[in-house]
């Protein structure tokens, strides 16, 4: 691991882990010695990093020069976290995970008064119902839309019949109970809608279709608003 992501690695830790942080913690945390650890420190200390304190007491990370200063009201600190809180009920461990990151980065360039709050949120969620986790990467879904690229796909449709198509994905959706796959079909030229929780497997293709998503996105919108879909 190159020196610069080793201290992207500790200031992305120090951002979000609960301070004071001991340095043994720092180091599982960042996967290097408390040797390093501690010269780490000190690098970011003379990038500007304001790190309190020091060995045996542990290390808080008071301002981060990474990130620009954030004025954020009360309400919209609630909108972010209760946002927040609601991608643990996704089914979607990575967006999660990934949510609770940026709100870690947004609380650590807030004022005081604001970092309490977004620490001690007044508003929650909670769902009796867990979404059962997706049972193909996601992030390989993610990375095709954004890439345009074609996927090949195995699907079980709702009479247990399965089949193997290429598809060009589009964009997800997240529905009440369901998360599904808004997609071109090459078996059917046409669009389609797949519910993830019903696909067999899926896989990267050869093939791109780039530039066509957001205008094949928006002729699905359209059909689905009119119920032709």
């Amino acid at each position: 691991m190159s020196r610069s992501d080793r201290l992207f690695r500790l200031l992305d830790a120090m951002r979000r882990l609960p301070a004071p942080l001991t340095a043994a913690r720092l180091a599982e945390e960042t996967g290097v010695s408390e040797r390093t650890l501690y010269r780490d420190i000190e690098a970011l200390r003379a990038g500007g990093a304001r790190i309190e304190g020091e060995a045996g007491y542990g290390y808080t990370l008071a301002e981060d020069p990474a990130l620009p200063p954030q004025n954020l009201t009360r309400l919209e600190i609630e909108a972010l976290t209760l946002g927040i809180a609601e991608l643990r009920h996704l089914g979607d461990p990575a967006l999660a995970r990934a949510g609770e990151m940026a709100l870690a980065k947004i609380t650590a360039t807030l004022p005081e008064t604001r970092a309490h709050q977004a620490a001690h949120a007044v508003l929650s969620s909670y769902r009796f119902e867990r979404r059962a986790s997706a049972p193909v990467d996601l992030e390989v879904i993610r990375a095709a839309c954004w890439e345009e690229r074609a996927l090949d796909l195995r699907y079980r449709d709702a009479g247990g019949a399965e089949t193997a198509r290429r598809i060009w994905p589009l964009g997800l959706v997240y529905l009440d109970r369901e998360l599904m796959l808004l997609a071109w079909c090459g078996l059917r030229q046409d669009f389609r809608k797949f519910i993830v929780a019903r696909m067999v497997a899926i896989a990267p293709a050869d093939e791109s279709f780039r530039p066509r998503r957001v205008a094949l996105l928006r002729a699905f919108t359209r059909a689905l608003t009119a119920g032709r879909c």
